[in-house]
């Protein structure tokens, strides 16, 4: 299963697809999935290990995202990991924009900086290419976000 651990909480990674992927992803310890993937839903291949998925599918199509998006991945992300035994994996197709770019709301909106969050993702996942107009769609619902909660 392609997927990569980016905190102890958090991985990131491409499509599951089958229950064989399914099997090795629970195996992982994972007990959360951001489905990013427009192409296929997780939730019938999760429902019989008890994973609880979010389905948000996203198009690759390097066009602006809007907060929406990313609200619902970060309300789902920020409730699962408030328990400490909960693992997430993000996902989309192969691990490459959508998925890293929803882990990069998840990161900022947990505290981390831009940059850190950035180079932590890019370091544990060398396949990672951030598209500009996806970190700024993050850069722009963090801004949002932050004002919200203040």
């Amino acid at each position: 299963m392609d997927m990569t651990w980016v905190t102890d909480q958090i991985a990131v990674g491409g499509g599951i697809w089958n229950e064989a992927n399914m099997i090795e992803v629970v195996r992982e310890g994972v007990t959360h999935i951001i489905d990013m993937q427009i192409e296929f839903d997780d939730t019938r291949l999760a429902e019989p290990y008890g994973v609880k998925v979010l389905w948000n599918p996203t198009d690759d199509d390097f066009r602006p995202k809007p907060p929406e998006l990313f609200q619902r991945g970060v309300d789902f992300a920020l409730e699962a990991l408030q328990d400490p035994q909960a693992k997430l994996l993000i996902h989309c197709a192969a691990g490459v924009h959508r998925a890293p770019m929803m882990t990069l709301a998840v990161l900022r909106a947990q505290g981390w900086s831009l940059r850190d969050a950035v180079i932590e993702i890019e370091d544990k996942r060398d396949v990672v290419d951030f598209a500009d107009v996806y970190v700024q769609s993050v850069q722009d619902f963090i801004k949002q976000w932050s004002m919200a909660r203040s």
